[in-house]
């Protein structure tokens, strides 16, 4: 089964809230992030009392035969830390010495350039390959193990010297998949896959959620595609189907069909509510890590920032300023089609006249 056609609103599920308005790391609504699907280690999930979810399950009807085929892939975004460090003394020569001697910063300045700590993200993706219904009688379980990784980058001032280190840090994730499949009816089947974060983190009490997120899976999400059969709506399921579709229970998500109008060939279980077959329109120029159909007023309102922090943001992250400068270079004619269009029409119904 083909999933490239759901990408797009798969990526937008993935980078929802990524960064908001102003997108500047100094405003306050962007201290907190990450508000979308966050399946959080166990020990702070106990830690908060009910508050978050180490788990997600998503459960699926499925209309198929015996060769009916599932393929399941999981998408989330693990973040990582990002710190400064400032040598005690520039270093001209490379390569470096093995440990260089540094103190860490909230702010460095190299040239033009200011450093300070962030956290980036790094997308993670693991495609289950296809499995027969009928076999998923016996549950399939599959490990989710992204190890620990250092990673440092050499800063440098208008004259060559290393003078500061960029650290990066990805802490250990570790969870699980469980795929399995009951037979409802003769060729209905549930389809149930559950998606748990078991990786281990030092809880110390009252820690705060930004150290959580560094062991979480963000944005977590799951696309669904299904060969020789197809899905069942289970916002507007068939009347034959609307108390087995109600018996489907999804904890953290919201599946939805995806792909083309009125095809059963694909489904996304999402962490936000979505409806059957969302689009992106296609007049949106890009990603502003809002999906709500606000291009024209986010895009007007990147243009009023000041200088000073339109250099913040070009100084924080990649993808925020990736969308400054897409929407400082967007000509007038897209802007005039963010304000709206006009698609179709249709006669209204005889009882609603």
């Amino acid at each position: 089964m083909n999933l490239d056609r759901v990408e797009k609103i798969a990526e937008a599920i993935l980078y929802e809230g990524y960064m908001l308005y102003p997108y500047r790391p100094s405003s306050m609504k962007n201290q907190q992030r990450w508000n979308f699907g966050v399946l959080c280690p166990p020990s702070y999930c106990e830690q908060q009392r009910g508050t978050e979810r180490d788990l997600m399950q998503t459960e699926v009807l499925v209309i198929g035969d015996s060769g009916a085929k599932i393929t399941i892939k999981v998408r989330f975004l693990q973040i990582i830390r990002r710190s400064i460090g400032k040598l005690r003394a520039p270093v001209t020569s490379l390569p470096l010495d093995t440990n260089p001697v540094f103190d860490y910063v909230d702010k460095l300045e190299a040239g033009s350039r200011v450093y300070r700590p962030w956290q980036e993200a790094v997308e993670r993706e693991i495609v289950c390959e296809e499995f027969q219904l009928v076999d998923l009688g016996i549950p399939r379980l599959l490990p989710i193990d992204f190890p620990a990784h250092p990673e440092a980058e050499a800063v440098r001032d208008e004259t060559g010297d290393v003078i500061g280190m960029i650290v990066r840090r990805w802490e250990h994730l570790a969870g699980s998949i469980v795929i399995s499949a009951d037979r409802a009816r003769d060729n209905i089947f549930k389809v149930r896959v559950l998606l748990r974060n078991d990786s281990h983190f030092p809880a110390l009490a009252e820690a705060p959620r930004e150290e959580a997120v560094l062991f979480s899976l963000v944005s977590a999400h799951i696309v669904l595609g299904v060969e020789n059969g197809e899905f069942l709506s289970l916002l507007e399921p068939p009347a034959e189907f609307e108390a087995m579709a109600a018996e489907c229970k999804n904890i953290g998500t919201w599946p939805v069909l995806v792909g083309g109008q009125n095809t059963r060939q694909a489904m996304l279980s999402s962490p936000i509510i979505l409806y059957d077959y969302p689009q992106i329109a296609p007049e949106s120029p890009g990603s502003l890590f809002d999906g709500t159909e606000i291009d024209e007023i986010l895009s007007l309102r990147i243009m009023t920032l000041t200088d000073q922090e339109k250099h913040e943001i070009r100084q924080s992250d990649d993808r925020a300023r990736e969308i400054l400068d897409r929407t400082e270079q967007l000509p007038e004619e897209q802007f005039m089609k963010l304000h709206g269009i006009l698609r179709s029409l249709q006669p209204v119904r005889e009882e609603l006249q």
